[in-house]
């Protein structure tokens, strides 16, 4: 088996790995945090161990165009984070009223 056919790449900014909704960036963000394949399965149970180390393989084998990858990834969900929150939902704004409103009382 290639090593890419262990992947589903969606897009070329979203790489999952075949069968799973699981994207590679979660497993390499605990492999880049240090963690052993072991303890990467532990956290992702649904994965298995050779599922895990192709990836890790496969991010050795194109850390550049990876690490770029991630780099983009990471960009993109900061940048809907901060869309999020310049424009909370209503349930946002109420769930701030309210706890504001809290915080008011007990101060008093």
């Amino acid at each position: 088996m290639l090593l890419e056919e262990y992947f589903d790449f969606v897009t070329p900014d979203d790489i999952r790995i075949k069968g799973h909704r699981i994207g590679i960036d979660n497993v390499l963000h605990y492999y880049l945090e240090g963690y052993s394949p072991e303890e990467i399965a532990a956290n992702l149970p649904s994965l298995s161990l050779e599922e895990i180390h192709a990836t890790i393989i496969y991010y050795l084998r194109n850390r550049a165009q990876i690490d770029a990858y991630l780099s983009r990834l990471s960009a993109w969900r900061e940048a809907r984070y901060k869309e999020w929150a310049g424009k909370p939902s209503p349930l946002i704004e109420r769930l701030r009223t309210v706890r504001s409103q809290r915080q008011s009382v007990s101060m008093s």
